[in-house]
């Protein structure tokens, strides 16, 4: 469905510190099988159950950022996960530096997606959805058309199913990107992170969020845990990247996904395809599209309080409707 559902507001805990771990919450680290170690975070089941939710963030992304709403959500019933991708976060580096996020192939992300799921679901009481941010949405999704996980339900914030080519064709553009990983490294940065080594870029709020202070919380949490830092993207990881949203965006793929799915997006964002999202909910069976405007930009979950809270909202109206609690 296409433009904002209406929905009632979701009640926000203003007296949550966005700037810290919350006593309930319990950090570890899970190995992945061939003993990679993944940093992980679990809100506890809580007494009345509404089932689990598993979480997977973005690019160049932490689960810090998004404590504020996974504690949404474990206050709503869901016994609450979320997992860093190998090679970010705090669970090391794929690249040859250690700021570079780099990957050889994303279908090593979809392996260990796959392995990390199949545990947890046996561990936790359903019905159980999975959710997306950014490349995490479109990992999540890629995972699901590829039968490697089963949730009950799907949500996707702002997914990477496109990037924003200007016009240029999919398939010049990823060309161009085979072309750069043949030349040099393809572990080597894509593009220019800042003027000043370990600083963000100027205006790269602009991109991310109306909300300075939700902005602020991540450079709070870059500066408390250094090992959370990290800049652009490798050549490895744009060549990837286009080869698997080429791959999700096949004729047929994501017509055979029959699992619910709720995406929300913002025809404004600056970072990925407002159009492939728009396209990927027309061609899910059971697709649902809550689209947002100027109003908010990439980040929504982490938008001013107006554009969060109608976003949880409707995520919260889609579990209900897509993953009732189980008798």
């Amino acid at each position: 469905m296409l433009g904002i559902q209406t929905v009632a507001g979701a009640e926000l805990n203003q007296d949550f510190n966005r700037r810290a771990i919350p006593a309930e919450a319990v950090e570890s680290c899970w190995q992945t099988e061939g003993g990679w170690p993944i940093r992980r975070i679990d809100w506890p089941v809580p007494a009345d159950p509404r089932g689990s939710l598993l979480f997977m963030p973005g690019r160049g992304d932490f689960y810090e950022k998004y404590l504020e709403t996974l504690d949404h959500w474990h206050r709503r019933g869901w016994r609450v996960t979320a997992c860093d991708w190998r090679g970010q976060a705090g669970s090391g580096r794929l690249g040859s530096d250690a700021v570079t996020g780099h990957i050889g192939d994303f279908g090593q992300w979809i392996d260990d997606l796959a392995g990390f799921w199949a545990k947890w679901k046996a561990e936790t009481p359903g019905p159980h959805v999975l959710a997306g941010h950014s490349m995490g949405g479109h990992l999540v999704l890629r995972a699901l058309a590829e039968a490697r996980v089963d949730p009950d339900a799907l949500v996707l914030s702002a997914p990477m199913l496109g990037f924003l080519n200007h016009g240029v064709p999919d398939a010049v553009m990823h060309l161009a990107a085979k072309l750069m990983c043949s030349l040099r490294d393809s572990r080597r940065p894509a593009w220019k992170w800042s003027e000043k080594p370990g600083q963000v870029p100027a205006g790269r709020d602009l991109l991310l969020t109306h909300d300075a202070d939700r902005y602020a919380d991540e450079m709070f949490w870059r500066e408390a845990r250094n090992e959370l830092v990290m800049g652009p993207g490798s050549w490895g990881w744009v060549e990837r990247g286009y080869a698997s949203m080429r791959a999700v965006d096949a004729p047929g793929v994501l017509e055979r996904v029959k699992t619910p799915v709720l995406i929300v997006a913002a025809s404004d964002d600056k970072l990925v395809s407002f159009t492939g999202s728009a396209r990927a909910a027309r061609r899910l069976p059971h697709g649902e599209l809550v689209a947002f405007g100027e109003e908010a930009r990439h980040e929504i979950l982490r938008e001013e309080d107006a554009v969060r809270d109608k976003a949880l909202a409707a995520i919260d109206d889609f579990l209900d409707r897509a993953a009732p609690p189980r008798n």
